[in-house]
């Protein structure tokens, strides 16, 4: 590859990552929410979870996250505060709640991120 393509590569990526950054709650509103009776919704998958997780939080797979949505929060403005392993998988989480109705969801980015937020401690396996 030339140094034109690498360039392109880079500023997709750097792009990327801004933007991601740019959804994410920041932790002075997310411990508001979360005060306010939020509930804290892992989207990585059951294998991810078993192997650690934030206590408390409860594991809805992104791919089933449209069908769980009725028993997760049947009140619509229920505050969900949704984390992933890297960010990525809650902020489609959040963009496709939103769609749905919901219009208190928040990104809360990658599991370490919301750790240190929500000063949540990581419980292994079905601890938590």
């Amino acid at each position: 590859m030339d140094w034109l393509t690498w360039i392109i590569i880079d500023c997709t990526l750097a792009a990327f990552l801004i933007l991601i950054r740019l959804t994410l709650v920041g932790p002075e509103k997310a411990r508001e929410w979360l005060d306010k009776g939020g509930s804290v919704v892992d989207l990585r998958s059951e294998d991810e979870f078993q192997k650690g997780h934030l206590r408390g939080a409860v594991n809805v797979p992104l791919d089933q996250l449209r069908d769980a949505s009725g028993w997760l929060a049947p009140n619509k403005e229920q505050p969900l505060l949704l984390h992933s392993q890297s960010g990525v998988r809650s902020g489609m989480g959040k963009a496709m709640l939103r769609r749905m109705g919901y219009p208190n969801v928040f990104n809360l980015g990658s599991c370490g991120r919301a750790e240190r937020i929500l000063g949540s401690q990581i419980a292994v396996g079905r601890k938590a």
